[in-house]
């Protein structure tokens, strides 16, 4: 490559040398054609080294010559700059209004007396006041003349010699300077020297004799030579070394990829014609330093290292070059660099128009990742615009209608909406605020876009008038604090328009576009469908939440046995079927019930509630904690048979329950569960513990029986029953939760019951629960011993009246004589029955509570029921006559027999009545019988 370019040079500047060589049918000299071979190019170089012995000797005749007509020439010249310099009135003239009238005349005057070529008089900026070609007078000078004004400055005259297109000329400078010694111009005087000494011509024969002489001895040499380079090129004529020459040439200059060589010592050696063009090199480039050349430093420092480069991008101009450097001084070759260059601009444009596109792939796949996490309608508009903040705008907000945030599907497009999210670079900017209902006016954008359905550009806003008209203060504020440009987008989704996005952008340079336009359209499209998930899944769990709320306990019912307090929690992601209860039962007992149904949403809820339902119903049957759970069971598996037989999956499998019956008159808790998770306990001292209560199968599974747990409490001992939400969480498993309910539980004894509540939440309940929440508290209370009073029975009808005497006294003790007579009826007709129908032992049991409670047990399983008595019949009237007394009456088995029990109002209720309620009691028991 260096071997040729060098080549391809020397030819180039030869033509340049000889414009008027006679020309070949290709273009190029024939003189050049005829030395194409390796032999010719030897004969040729033996002539020129003749040619060259001839020219110096010739040279020195003509050095000679011209070294006496230079000396006569400087002399001749210096004296007439000096005359016209000393002239008189040339100071004058040349300060004058028009010193080329005045000077003009008197130099041709002067210069074609003396014989010189010109006469030339100049001021102090180089302009020309005289010249011999009056066009070009008024015209700066040719050539560097600074040197000349600083010697004439100095008083100093200059004569030089210089060649110029008519030859070697003699130049002389004078100052003219005025009389204070200041330079009013230069006089200048010049002459060509046209004729050497005549003694070159008298010796020219001499010369030429010894020139043939010399060419008869190189023809020789050169055929000796010639058959040696011949064997040496492999016999490569002149043709086809002239067609490797042009291909070479060709390629170098007609290649559209740039060629560059520099020299070892940073030096532009060659470059192509599209190496020029690339780099916007000057036509005297070859030659200069590269560092003088007006290229990037970058570029001129990779060109002038001995450093290698592959495809390394430089900027030229408002090009981006491919640049690829290798030395040329591998393989015994010169030092320096070649470098090729490619100009990649368009590709790099190209490449930057598929980042973009890249780059909005990925925001559009981010968006599809990060927003609509939550299934909540304002959470789901702050992804959105944190997602495109600033990725692909400054500033994002959204709107929606006030009917998509309360869950509702909206009746149409609305130019009202509400500002629900806002994000941006920075946190003043001054657009409406997160919360503020905006009525958007008919002309702007988001109106627009709203009630056509399509995205609107505003690609600057300050050449916007319906933007402005909406608020015209606001406007300006948003246009002084820099935002430029804005695209707005109806979030559209399923048919049904939800509100709008708005995109705004602050760079002027980088204002939206058209293809901004149908990636923003695609985002809100993408970001709709997440914010319409989110409204449908709103309106649902609101309906949820409703449905349950109304299915939960609307308050605690009274009973003395237990202090209680509660909460609550709906899971974030989806209403549950999580459920608790306070049940009072007979005998001043209580029933706290939690229960969980798994899974979210409306069936859930209905679930819990017929669960809750069917609670009720059960306990008062006054049934066991074992004997409920397993009836429960039962109802489940009904449930999920009737679910399977619809077709459905609405069956309850996975409902898990804890119920448990405390006694306030003995301390005693019985408690099952069924798939449950247990219970803690808080001794009265503080310390927290977890009973052993037997887990069952969760309710539906059937097939295996409930275990019961007895635990005795001391008074002021606090139970708390729990769903698995609050212990378990996606980022914690049981056993750490239980460890923190525990640390929340161990507190002082004095602190209420409701700060345990928040105190146990505040320890375990996440910022965003996976499932519903219950928790239920509750303090036991213990009967005082004057509350009670009991008495053992024996099987004798004799022992009735006796007993129906201690009660009553006990009654009236107690300050209850209003209800005395009804409560000796009720004992008189309890105690007969189970004399009389049921075994020993018998115990009868008083208890003093918000009702006197009356109970009567015996040892048989025989359970009475009330019936209607027929005239002739002696008996069945009692229970009758106790159902007018008694609030309420029951029976509660036990594994020794059961209990009939009865409870009165302490404020006499019916009893009040007396003797009268008696007897009309007892004539409705004969309503039947006919009078004569």
């Amino acid at each position: 490559m260096v071997l040729f370019t060098r080549g391809t040079r020397s030819r180039r500047e030869g033509r340049r040398r000889a414009p008027g060589a006679t020309q070949a049918p290709n273009g190029r000299p024939r003189s050049l054609l005829g030395i194409r071979s390796v032999a010719g190019q030897v004969f040729l170089l033996q002539v020129v080294l003749a040619v060259l012995l001839v020219a110096a000797a010739a040279a020195a005749l003509v050095l000679q010559a011209r070294r006496d007509s230079t000396r006569e020439a400087r002399a001749r010249t210096l004296a007439v700059a000096e005359s016209v310099a000393q002239s008189p009135g040339i100071v004058a003239a040349v300060d004058g209004r028009n010193p080329t009238a005045a000077l003009q005349p008197r130099a041709e005057a002067v210069r074609k007396r003396t014989g010189v070529d010109y006469v030339v008089l100049w001021n102090t900026d180089g302009i020309r006041y005289t010249h011999p070609d009056p066009d070009m007078i008024g015209k700066h000078i040719v050539g560097p003349y600074r040197d000349t004004i600083d010697l004439a400055r100095a008083g100093r005259p200059l004569v030089r010699t210089i060649d110029t297109v008519t030859g070697l000329t003699v130049n002389s400078s004078v100052p003219i300077t005025r009389p204070d010694g200041s330079l009013a111009g230069i006089s200048s005087a010049g002459i060509t020297v046209r004729n050497v000494n005549n003694m070159v011509a008298d010796q020219l024969p001499l010369l030429l004799v010894s020139v043939a002489g010399a060419l008869v001895l190189t023809s020789g040499s050169a055929v000796l030579v010639s058959r040696r380079l011949r064997r040496q090129t492999h016999g490569l004529g002149a043709a086809e070394m002239t067609r490797m020459y042009d291909h070479h040439d060709a390629v170098l200059h007609s290649v559209r990829e740039g060629v560059v060589i520099v020299e070892g010592d940073g030096r532009l050696l060659l470059a192509n014609d599209e190496a020029r063009r690339l780099l916007g090199l000057p036509d005297d480039a070859e030659g200069r330093p590269v560092a003088g050349l007006g290229l990037a430093p970058s570029t001129v420092e990779l060109l002038a290292s001995a450093r290698m480069a592959t495809d390394e991008v430089h900027l030229a101009g408002d090009r981006l070059l491919a640049v690829n450097v290798r030395p040329t001084d591998r393989d015994g070759g010169p030092a320096g660099n070649v470098a090729t260059l490619r100009d990649t601009t368009e590709l790099h444009a190209l490449a930057g128009r598929a980042e973009k596109a890249r780059e909005r792939l990925e925001l559009l796949y981010s968006a599809g990742a990060r927003i609509g996490t939550t299934l909540d309608v304002v959470r789901t508009a702050e992804e959105l615009a944190e997602v495109a903040v600033p990725r692909f705008a400054d500033f994002v907000s959204v709107e929606l209608l006030d009917p998509v945030l309360r869950g509702e599907e909206p009746a149409g497009p609305s130019s009202e909406m509400r500002r629900t999210a806002l994000r941006g670079v920075r946190e003043d900017p001054p657009l409406y605020s997160v919360g503020e209902l905006v009525r958007f006016a008919p002309s702007t954008p988001m109106a627009v876009g709203m009630h056509s359905g399509r995205a609107v550009l505003e690609a600057d806003l300050r050449a916007a008038p319906g933007w402005e008209a909406q608020d015209p203060e606001r406007a300006r504020r948003i246009l002084d604090y820099g935002i430029r440009s804005l695209i707005a987008v109806p979030l559209r989704a399923r048919g049904v328009v939800l509100g709008a996005i708005d995109f705004w952008r602050m760079d002027p340079s980088e204002l939206f576009g058209e293809e901004d336009l149908s990636f923003a359209e695609e985002l809100a499209a993408r970001s709709a469908v997440c914010v319409d998930n989110a409204r449908r899944y709103t309106r649902e769990h609101t309906m949820s939440v409703t449905l349950q709320r109304s299915l939960l306990p609307g308050g605690l019912p009274e009973q003395s046995a237990v202090e209680v307090a509660y909460r609550y929690l709906p899971a974030q992601a989806g209403v549950g079927g999580d459920w608790f209860d306070v049940i009072p039962l007979s005998c001043t007992r209580v029933a706290l019930v939690v229960g969980d149904v798994v899974g979210h949403g409306l069936h859930a809820s209905a679930t819990m509630g017929r669960l809750r339902t069917a609670v009720h119903n059960f306990s008062a049957l006054d049934l066991t904690p074992d004997e409920l759970l397993t009836h429960l069971d039962e109802l489940v598996a009904r449930m999920d048979q009737d679910g399977a037989a619809r077709g459905g999956d609405e069956g309850a499998t996975g409902a898990t329950c804890l119920y448990a019956v405390y006694d306030p008159v003995s301390g005693h808790c019985s408690m099952a569960r069924a798939g449950h998770p247990g219970p803690a306990l808080i001794r009265p001292g503080g310390a927290v513990e977890f009973p052993d209560v037997p887990a069952g199968l969760p309710l539906g599974f059937g097939g295996q029986p409930f275990e019961t747990a007895e635990l005795e409490l001391p008074e002021g001992s606090r139970l708390a029953l729990y769903t698995d939400g609050l212990v378990e969480d996606r980022h914690r498993d049981s056993g750490t939760g239980l460890e923190l309910l525990r640390r929340a539980l161990a507190s002082p004894a004095d602190r209420t019951m409701e700060d345990t509540c928040q105190a146990v939440l505040d320890a375990l309940v996440p910022a965003d629960p996976s499932d519903d929440i219950a928790l239920l508290m509750a303090r036991t209370r213990v009967l005082a011993p004057e509350q009670v009073a009991t008495w053992d029975i024996p099987a004798d009808p004799a022992a009735v009246a006796a007993v129906r005497k201690e009660a009553t006294r006990q009654v009236a003790d107690w300050g209850l004589g209003e209800i005395s007579f009804a409560a000796e009826l009720i004992l008189s007709e309890l105690v007969t029955n189970a004399i009389r129908y049921g075994r020993e032992p018998i115990t009868v049991r008083l208890l003093l509570d918000h009702t006197l409670v009356c109970e009567v047990a015996d040892g048989s399983s025989t359970s009475p029921h009330l019936r209607r008595a027929k005239t002739t019949d002696e008996g069945g009237r009692g229970l009758f006559l106790v159902t007018q007394f008694a609030q309420r009456w029951g029976t509660r088995y036990s594994s020794d027999g059961k209990v009939i029990w009865t409870e009165q109002a302490l404020d006499g209720g019916e009893a009040a009545t007396g003797g009268e309620a008696l007897g009309t009691g007892l004539l409705d028991a004969w309503d039947d019988v006919s009078l004569p």
